[in-house]
């Protein structure tokens, strides 16, 4: 049993046809591999004080790799227990601040 409609079909290969111009000029538009554009020596960035915050957290590689390894190790024995109700109470937890930010 085929289950859709035929004619969706034929308007999405109708719709393909029709933008096969498009992405000509797209690719057309691109530089070529052996053309190399410089950038501005006198272009400057300025990052604000939460993007630097971020930038420095992401390189820190703060984290417990004694208790990576143990938990890795119980993964492996088959004796790491999950707590549902505890995950169950986050989850919600979580929805609630969530749906509560975008009511306001």
């Amino acid at each position: 049993m085929k289950i859709g409609n035929p004619a969706e079909k034929r308007n999405v290969a109708a719709a393909d046809s029709a933008a096969a111009p498009a992405k000509a000029a797209a690719e057309a538009a691109k530089p070529q591999a052996g053309s190399a554009t410089a950038a501005d020596p006198s272009a400057k960035v300025e990052l604000s004080s939460s993007a630097a915050s971020l930038m420095a957290g992401a390189s820190s590689a703060d984290f417990d790799a004694e208790k990576v390894s143990r938990i890795s190790q119980a993964i492996a024995d088959g004796s790491y227990k999950i707590n549902a109700e505890v995950i169950a109470d986050k989850l919600i937890a979580n929805a609630q601040e969530v749906l509560g930010k975008v009511q306001r």
